[in-house]
């Protein structure tokens, strides 16, 4: 007999399969109108609604009771201040965040009259605490309360806690200011702009994250920075937390840091960020601790570009850059740095952490120092990196005092087709009998670095006798540097002007064919 099959659908019955082919689907819900809300903390009203400027909610507190759905916006009257803490609750969704922002015009308080949030000593002004598809844009924000050594003050601190991957959080064109929070720096700092991920229980870290556009001015400790307590990883075996986690699309662009009482900008926990035309001047003004301008920790592939540097105080760190424990393909590249204490470069590997393949090139160090020894202007300290290579930079000082390279044991950096010069007196020596060197030029540093079988020790013609800027680095057609490097394999088609790398390569960050003296464009 045979054996006919019978389709599942039919085989609950006629009458049953004709119904489920002929019964649409359920529709589904149409996504819920978005809401915005106005909160005007002069003269609105918590009773009111608060969805019209006309019928505006009045406080912080009362602003942060709503939960809020996708693509909701909570828009603050400019030209107000408003006392407490904004800590919204809800998340938005792909394509559908919610975002606070400004309404109205007026030249009230806070700069182009962006309303200002003030959290008078609490945590954090703004706190987004366990949300997710966030968007803050066109606020005034400080943090200043009494004088504490133990309280952590945030400006705006968006904080993960055993939350899971946290997605997408932008931040753009922000005006943080006085936060006067304790010296912390981990876990869970103080500082201007903070994104913090803590707890044990639930592996925990950002995805897409921005900050752009935005200033950051007299602020304790750290003025944009990340954190995490999910650190450990083979890099890092001593590590916070069972596992590594790390921040993914990181973006730190266009912004301004001055006057910041620790770290300038720190990227911690990170793989893959992205830092690039960020100004930090002034850095390490208050901090007890160790602090850097523009630096990683336990970060891979992180990109440096177009940043500028400078004003570092005290001589403990106050370098520019640092190259720092668990640091791995990270490369610093077409970046200025100049007046810092601390000098230009720190290579600091923690101990038992692995730090490699590190990159610092085509950057312009003018007037750093560090007179502090074991330290210098370059300084390789703590415990060894493995294959850190500086090449294709400018470094020149006028300031007394300070060791050009200073490596008091750690070795494994290679130095090639850099400019070291020192127009002071008594030169900037080299104090370090470790690291490679190899077609580097060399003026006013003292004795040479025996192991650079192939220097060149003469004046190399930059475009003014006393460099004072970038521009001034720049070499004469009779420069003993144009044409006198060793190539490099690395892809790197332009310098930091923009001229395209010279085949063979210039000696220094200045690639160009040469500029006559006294006609070279000066920095604006």
């Amino acid at each position: 007999m045979t054996r006919r099959h019978t389709p599942p659908l039919l085989a609950l019955g006629t009458l049953t399969a004709l119904t489920l082919l002929t019964t649409p689907a359920p529709a589904q819900a149409a996504p819920k109108t978005p809401t915005t809300y106005y909160v005007d903390c002069r003269a609105g009203n918590d009773n009111n609604p608060g969805t019209t400027p006309t019928q505006p909610l009045r406080t912080l507190a009362k602003a942060s009771t709503r939960t809020y759905r996708p693509g909701d916006r909570i828009l603050f009257k400019r030209g107000t201040t408003c006392p407490g803490t904004f800590a919204p609750r809800g998340s938005g969704t792909p394509g559908r965040p919610i975002s606070a922002g400004a309404y109205g015009s007026g030249s009230g308080t806070g700069p182009g009259g962006r309303p200002h949030l003030e959290g008078n000593g609490a945590r954090a002004a703004v706190l987004l605490d366990n949300v997710q598809q966030w968007e803050l844009h066109d606020l005034d924000v400080s943090n200043t309360g009494p004088a504490t050594t133990t309280a952590r003050r945030a400006g705006i601190l968006v904080r993960l806690t055993d939350f899971g991957t946290g997605h997408h959080y932008a931040v753009r064109d922000v005006d943080v200011h006085d936060v006067n929070g304790a010296d912390f720096k981990d876990p869970d700092p103080s500082g201007g702009i903070l994104f913090a991920v803590r707890g044990a229980a639930t592996p925990t870290g950002f995805d897409d994250v921005t900050v752009t556009g935005s200033t950051v001015s007299h602020v304790d400790r750290t003025g944009i920075g990340t954190s995490s307590t999910w650190g450990r990883r083979p890099q890092y075996p001593d590590g916070p937390g069972t596992a590594f986690v790390p921040i993914t699309a990181l973006r730190i662009e266009n912004n301004r840091v001055t006057d910041a009482g620790g770290d300038g900008i720190v990227i911690q926990n990170a793989d893959g960020a992205l830092a690039e035309h960020n100004t930090v001047d002034g850095f390490n003004m208050r901090s007890g601790g160790y602090n850097a301008g523009l630096w990683a920790w336990n970060s891979d592939h992180v990109r440096y570009q177009y940043n500028e540097v400078a004003h570092g105080h005290g001589t403990r760190d106050s370098m520019a850059f640092d190259i720092d424990g668990g640091n791995n393909g990270n490369v610093y590249q077409y970046n200025y740095s100049h007046d810092n204490e601390g000098g230009f470069l720190l290579v600091c590997n923690g101990g038992g952490m692995t730090s490699a393949d590190n990159v610092v090139r085509h950057n312009i160090s003018v007037d750093d120092r560090n007179r502090s020894a074991p330290y210098g202007i370059v300084s390789v300290v703590c415990g060894a990196s493995t294959r850190t290579q500086v090449y294709d930079n400018t470094i020149v000082t006028n300031q007394p005092g300070t060791a050009m390279v200073s490596d008091n044991g750690p070795g494994n950096v290679t130095f090639r087709n850099n400019v070291f010069v020192s127009g002071a007196a008594g030169g900037a020596p080299f104090s370090d009998p470790r690291n490679t060197y190899d077609h580097n030029l060399y003026r006013g540093v003292g004795t040479v670095p025996a192991r650079d079988h192939s220097p060149v020790t003469a004046d190399p013609a930059f475009t003014a006798p006393a460099p004072a800027g970038p521009y001034d680095v720049q070499l004469r057609p009779e420069s003993p540097a144009l044409r006198a490097g060793t190539p490099i394999a690395d892809g790197v088609v332009r310098d930091w002007f923009g001229n395209p790398v010279a085949s063979p390569p210039n000696i220094g960050a200045y690639q160009g064919a040469g500029v006559a003296y006294g006609t070279g464009l000066r920095a604006s």
